[in-house]
Formats: C-alpha cells, sequence, structure tokens
C-alpha cells in the first residue's frame, strides 16, 4: 500500500465523473422507460385476449433468453439500417437498455399484480368503478408494496450492466477506469476504486431493501 497512488484519482476524476455520469444516464433511462413499457407488456400479458397477451408474452420470452450484450449490438447496427440513418452509440445504448429492461420490469409488475387477491378487484367493480380506477387505486397501490423491492435489485443490476457499453464505444465508470489505468499503469489504484463504488452503491440498495422489507413487517 506504500506505492499506492491516491493522486491518479484526484487527477483523473474529472473524466471518471464524465463514466459515472453515463451510467447514471443508462440507470434512470432504462429504469423509467423500462417500469413505463413494462408495466404495458404487463398488461397485455394479463389480457384474456390470446393475440393481445401471445405477442407480449413471446417478446418477454426472447429479450430474457438473450444475453444483454447481443442486444445491445442488434440495436447498434439494425437501427441504423431500419430508418436508413445512424442514430448514435448513446442512443442506440440507450433504446437497447429499454427495450431489454422492459422484459424484467414486466415480469415484475405482472407478478407484483397477481399478488393482489382478485376478490378485491371485484369488489370495487362491484362498488361502480371502472377497470382503470380499480387499477389506479386498488391493484397497484398494493402491487407495487410487493414489488418495490424486486424493482431496487433490478436497478442495482443495471447499473451493474452499464459496463458492458464498451462494446458500441461508450465510456462508462468502468471503461473510463479502465482507460485511466492502462493510460497511467495504475491498475491497483483504479480498480480498487471501481470495487468501492460499485460495493458502496450495491450495499447501499440492498440496505433500502432491507428497511423497506421492514417497515411493511411492522
Amino acid at each position: 500500500m506504500n506505492d499506492f497512488d491516491w493522486g491518479v484519482i484526484a487527477r483523473s476524476w474529472s473524466f471518471l465523473a464524465e463514466g459515472m455520469a453515463l451510467s447514471a444516464l443508462l440507470v434512470l433511462v432504462a429504469t423509467v422507460g423500462g417500469l413505463v413499457l413494462g408495466f404495458g407488456l404487463a398488461l397485455m400479458r394479463l389480457s384474456t385476449h390470446r393475440f393481445i397477451a401471445v405477442p407480449a408474452a413471446a417478446y418477454v420470452t426472447v429479450m430474457r433468453s438473450l444475453p444483454l450484450v447481443l442486444v445491445l449490438f442488434w440495436f447498434y447496427f439494425l437501427i441504423p439500417l431500419a430508418i436508413g440513418r445512424p442514430i448514435g452509440s448513446l442512443m442506440s445504448a440507450l433504446i437497447a437498455f429499454v427495450m431489454f429492461e422492459a422484459a424484467f420490469y414486466c415480469e415484475i409488475i405482472r407478478a407484483g399484480i397477481a399478488n393482489v387477491r382478485k376478490g378485491q378487484a371485484e369488489a370495487g367493480l362491484a362498488t361502480g368503478l371502472r377497470r382503470g380506477q380499480v387499477m389506479r387505486h386498488i391493484v397497484m397501490p398494493q402491487a407495487l408494496r410487493a414489488m418495490m423491492p424486486l424493482v431496487l435489485n433490478q436497478i442495482v443490476i443495471v447499473f451493474q450492466d452499464t459496463s458492458l457499453v464498451y462494446v458500441v464505444a461508450l465510456h462508462d465508470f468502468l471503461t473510463t477506469a479502465s482507460i485511466v489505468a492502462s493510460r497511467d499503469g495504475r491498475p491497483t489504484e483504479m480498480y480498487t476504486l471501481v470495487a468501492v463504488v460499485y460495493l458502496i452503491i450495491c450495499l447501499s440498495a440492498t440496505k433500502a431493501v432491507e428497511f423497506y422489507r421492514k417497515g411493511r413487517t411492522t
């Protein structure tokens, strides 16, 4: 540890901060977009009409069966071919993350909705509420409480997966740290920093899940 150079971290902090900003952007967009699209997919999967439920189930099955790195490649190369013009690495990565994470959030939301007893929805309909009102005022508040720990866990997974964007030439936090490690010949310092940052973020999310679960039981 006597040879540990803390200065390399300070000197490269602005570059590392850019990588962390990209990772944070990917997590934010993937989470918000994935939840919105996942909610729509979950409603489709819960539909009693097969022509609505089957395509949603097929989409979720395919996406959950593929590695994210392959999905990144797909959107990076196929979207420009489909629309006839390039969209850039960042936009293709954002689209890929949203489309990929939507499949996982769909199953989380579907499980949360299924966790609410059908009798409560039927009681709401019997009082004269419309189906949309039943979903908004009765089903979803209970489903959100059930799915929140899984959503937080999925956010942690998304953060860890942001390291894969190097395949489309983007510099996330891990990639920027790797660049600095190679440039300055200080891999110990850089990868120690990465490990500490990932550990703090993942442990904080884990503690948040534990705190939430304890709050529900009290």
